[in-house]
């Protein structure tokens, strides 16, 4: 990875986000907690920490929210099932990362605003490249600014062993203009997979696919 830029997060998309805490809980030994609304996009999440500057984002339609006018972000609304939908590359200077990118032949898109509401009330602020809303294996860009990272506050034990990209063409170009170290692979259809581990051992999370069982 270089030096401009990390991974911030890993985003899991679920049906129903409590039944998705209970789930991960179980299986992983850490309760995911903080997060909140994304008000205006229909959806809510909870939060894991996966290192000191990464965290995994459990992401669901929010029930307590009317129909949003765009679709959900990372294809929420017609998922087939739980898995990964996204993943996100942290940096300090997203409008230079933005800028290298395109110049290395990949831009990830304008940069926009993005926040949610904690349960507690708080607003977190952040800015993000737009290909974030389309969620997949490409990654998007993504800086919190003065905002603490949510891997300081989320719920700790857990740790990112491995993670995996693989795609039916040949997506080395876009990630490595985008800065993205990650080890790569050819598959039958895009597919991300990370392997974590904590108080109950090592855990596979891919694409569309449910934890393995232990």
């Amino acid at each position: 990875m270089e030096e401009h830029v990390r991974i911030d997060h890993l985003v899991y998309a679920v049906a129903d986000l409590e039944a998705g805490v209970e789930e991960f809980e179980e299986r992983f030994g850490v309760r995911a907690a903080g997060g909140g609304q994304h008000v205006g996009m229909g959806t809510h999440n909870r939060l894991l920490a996966l290192g000191p500057h990464t965290y995994l984002e459990l992401i669901a339609p929010d029930p307590a929210q009317p129909e949003p006018a765009l679709p959900r972000p990372f294809g929420v609304d017609g998922m087939a099932g739980p898995g990964l939908v996204g993943w996100a590359l942290g940096t300090d200077d997203i409008d230079g990362a933005r800028q290298r990118a395109a110049a290395n032949g990949f831009d990830p898109g304008p940069v926009i605003d993005g926040q949610r509401r904690t349960p507690e009330g708080a607003v977190l602020r952040w800015r993000l490249t737009t290909n974030a809303l389309q969620g997949g294996v490409i990654p998007f860009l993504i800086s919190w600014g003065t905002t603490p990272s949510p891997a300081a506050t989320a719920p700790q034990g857990l740790e990112l062993q491995h993670f995996h990209v693989e795609h039916p063409d040949d997506v080395t170009a876009q990630l490595r203009a985008l800065g993205a170290g990650v080890e790569t692979g050819k598959g039958p259809e895009p597919a991300l997979t990370a392997r974590i581990s904590g108080p109950t051992g090592t855990h596979t999370l891919s694409t569309w696919s449910t934890p393995e069982p232990r």
